[in-house]
């Protein structure tokens, strides 16, 4: 296979490293690296660089850092690159003017089996409902978001016990063998991609707000479990208890179902962590967070608080 297609990749953050460095690795022909621009992080305002960019410098890629994607000077300069295909990954939403020049197509990568989980949150979402299956799928950009003709999809099962910092690498390194085949079969054939059937039945993955990682301990087991793997390691689900009478926050990263059936509303200690009860079962939690505290085993939680003194508000 000759490396001749011309290609622009577009991308910002750690996930699409990944699918870059095993374009670049490939032999792949980039003409140019186009990420989000530089921003001042943390209470020293100090300058931060998109993991995207660090790549493409350690790697002298023709880096761009344009703040407005219609901006005619940014327009020009990545025409002048006579770009055949654009890649996108992990970046913002396109104008037409730009997801339209390249004569092969604007490709990107989505984290779910497209067209179920369109969104910005397709790994947590897929966890958060109990999905046993998820996977990559790589389409052309259209107008609409996650909506273009879908090239190809990879599947692989979602564990029982797997949190979204677990699937999100797993899928990071799936995504990126998968883009390589996908640029490998625009390069040698003439693709169309097949048009996404729209069902009542698909579910979305828009973004996760505070709001969305409260814990219900009303639901079941399965349910709660579920939402907190869905969570971590990051933004973390979390639900409020009365701590000797004073109300506070306390945040879980990692559960354990058991069959352990609920008798009365009393929080107990287990073999393996901290027991709550659910609407069917106890859910064992073994790693958490307490309101201005640092992320711990349930051990250390135990060794300065008591589990008489949590309770659930009503």
């Amino acid at each position: 296979m000759t490396n001749n297609l011309r290609i622009v990749f577009m991308g910002t953050p750690e996930f699409a490293v990944s699918i870059l460095e095993k374009l670049h690795r490939e032999g792949l022909n980039i003409v140019g690296v186009v990420t989000a621009p530089d921003k001042p992080a943390g209470r020293g305002q100090k300058i931060n660089q998109s993991a995207v960019k660090e790549y493409a410098i350690s790697n002298q890629l023709n880096l761009l850092q344009p703040t407005n994607l219609k901006d005619s000077e940014f327009v020009n300069e990545i025409k002048e690159l006579n770009a055949d295909l654009f890649v996108v990954v992990a970046f913002r939403m396109l104008p037409e003017v730009i997801w339209s020049m390249p004569p092969k197509g604007t490709i990107n990568l989505h984290a779910s089996l497209l067209p179920n989980y369109r969104g910005a949150a397709p790994i947590n979402w897929a966890i958060i409902n109990g999905e046993k299956e998820t996977g990559v799928s790589t389409f052309f950009i259209e107008k609409e978001i996650d909506t273009g003709k879908i090239i190809d999809r990879k599947s692989t099962p979602i564990n029982e016990n797997e949190n979204v910092g677990e699937l999100y690498e797993r899928l990071m390194t799936m995504g990126a063998d998968l883009m390589f085949e996908t640029v490998n079969k625009i390069q040698n054939e003439n693709i169309d991609g097949q048009k996404q059937v729209v069902t009542p039945e698909l579910k979305s993955a828009p973004k996760i707000f505070k709001q969305d990682c409260e814990i219900k301990f009303n639901q079941t087991a399965t349910n709660v479990h579920n939402l907190i793997r869905g969570l971590s390691p990051y933004p973390g689900a979390w639900a409020k208890f009365n701590l000797n009478s004073e109300q506070k926050t306390i945040k879980f990263f990692k559960s354990i179902l058991t069959d352990i059936k609920v008798e009365g509303s009393k929080i107990l200690v287990g073999e393996n962590g901290i027991l709550i009860p659910c609407s069917d079962f106890y859910i064992s939690i073994s790693e958490l967070q307490a309101e201005g505290k640092r992320k711990m085993n349930y051990k250390d939680y135990l060794a300065g608080n008591s589990v008489e003194s949590m309770v659930i508000p009503s």
